[in-house]
């Protein structure tokens, strides 16, 4: 019979595992993170701050990208809007000559 620091002492853990059987590495979980900071990143970036979180958004895309990340899609999605951002950027200097939403007109 076990007591139950033996059973504490003992690691029963096993890594989590993907579809295809492979165990996650920390790498690709970082990787994931970043794919997801970038879709939110650029989403926010077409709002606010898109001279800032434009270019974060396309650096944490395209790295997430190189790491191999699951969420692929989310990642292009995010390298996409910070893209985005930045035309938003440049439509906004050349319009108005301004780098800020102006909904008064």
């Amino acid at each position: 019979m076990t007591t139950l620091s033996e059973t504490l002492r003992t690691p029963s853990a096993k890594p989590a595992k993907t579809a295809t059987g492979r165990a996650t590495s920390r790498l690709h979980a970082q990787a994931d993170g970043m794919a997801v900071a970038s879709f939110i990143l650029g989403l926010l970036g077409t709002l606010v701050l898109n001279v800032l979180l434009g270019p974060c958004a396309l650096v944490l895309g395209t790295l997430a990208l190189t790491h191999g990340t699951t969420r692929r899609a989310r990642a292009l999605l995010g390298l996409t809007l910070g893209a985005t951002d930045l035309l938003l950027l440049a439509l906004l200097i050349t319009t108005d000559g301004t780098v800020s939403w102006s909904l008064t007109g």
